[in-house]
């Protein structure tokens, strides 16, 4: 089993993570019609006005997951065992990967099942390194049965890469290679029973150097077959590439709305990442990063309106994550409980 270090591509997609921010957006309302308008004009939403809401909570059961690079430090320190009770106690029910081993030495695949079937938590997805120059090294382009062999031993239903198609630069034909790619994995996966998914930064939303009207991630959408390529949005890079991508490089406004690329294709999107943003405008992206429900992104809005889809409530996963928390653990279990407290029906 490859740990996550031996990938360069991967290590340094992570290491890439920075401690930014989210624009919310004032254009949100025209963007969604008057329903999820009205929603939106409700404002933030805080965990306490939401426990006065009304209604079954808006992230269903078996739903709440996190991403257990937020959680990098103590899974190194503590152990995942360890990890996993504390989990468990805070009220989550899955676990992403970012590497097999995150630093714990060796740790069987076995192991691991157990260790989540012991803490009553389930494998929700795994991120892989998408290419690298090392023929050896552990991504989708040079072993994919491997990957996928390991993501089949776990009982991973998801297993996708937090790489941006950016292995044949920033041009529209280059993101059309890419997106082949990205269709031979979704096929190699839909027939070990999963789905392959791309996890977006803020970047993915920029627009091609050959073509300075398209948005790559257009093209990306376009480019595969979205019964074979889903997309893990997340939330708070698209935010933060709403803030960053809202005109075009002539200054030309080019706004959009996060949101809107989910239900245009709710199908598209069975996980994603919650992350929270505060507004401050000394900071690059005018926002930054915070534990949920101490920033600005409203998800009682975001849940509520992907809740409403058809099969929105069955079919799509949350994710906490945190790039640099203060301490992990607090993060984790502060996040947990702001997400278990939003209501459906809820007071804004």
């Amino acid at each position: 089993m490859k740990r996550a270090q031996d990938n360069p591509e991967l290590a340094e997609t992570l290491r890439r993570r920075r401690f930014l921010g989210v624009a919310a957006g004032a254009t949100a309302a025209g963007l969604l019609g008057t329903g999820t308008a009205a929603a939106a004009q409700a404002g933030g939403t805080t965990a306490a006005s939401a426990q006065n809401g009304r209604g079954g909570p808006l992230v269903p059961r078996g739903h709440l997951g996190i991403q257990l690079y937020t959680l990098r430090d103590q899974v190194q320190s503590i152990g995942f065992a360890r990890v996993f009770e504390e989990l468990a106690r805070y009220g989550y029910d899955q676990v992403e990967f970012a590497g097999y081993t995150q630093g714990t030495g060796d740790i069987t695949l076995k192991q691991l099942k157990r260790l989540m079937r012991d803490n009553g938590l389930r494998g929700i997805g795994s991120h892989v390194g998408y290419y690298s120059d090392d023929p050896k090294a552990y991504s989708f382009a040079t072993n994919l049965t491997q990957v996928l062999d390991d993501a089949e031993a776990l009982g991973l239903p998801h297993v996708g890469t937090a790489s941006g198609p950016w292995r044949y630069g920033s041009t529209v034909d280059g993101w059309k290679r890419c997106a082949e790619e990205f269709n031979t994995y979704g096929a190699a996966a839909k027939a070990r029973g999963m789905k392959f998914y791309q996890h977006n930064h803020a970047e993915e939303f920029s627009f091609a150097t050959d073509r300075p009207d398209v948005r790559l991630y257009d093209v990306l959408l376009a480019e595969t077959d979205p019964e074979l390529v889903h997309l893990e949005m997340d939330i708070y890079w698209a935010y933060v590439a709403q803030y960053r991508f809202g005109s075009k490089a002539d200054g030309s406004p080019a706004p959009f709305e996060p949101l809107t690329y989910v239900l245009r294709a709710p199908h598209r999107y069975p996980l994603f990442h919650v992350k929270d943003g505060e507004h401050d405008e000394t900071v690059p992206d005018g926002y930054r990063m915070v534990d949920v429900g101490d920033g600005d992104i409203d998800y009682r809005r975001f849940l509520s309106a992907v809740g409403r889809t058809h099969g929105g409530r069955r079919d799509h996963h949350w994710l906490v994550e945190h790039d640099q928390p203060a301490d992990s653990l607090t993060t984790a279990r502060r996040s947990a409980r702001y997400l278990r407290s939003l209501r459906c029906g809820g007071r804004g």
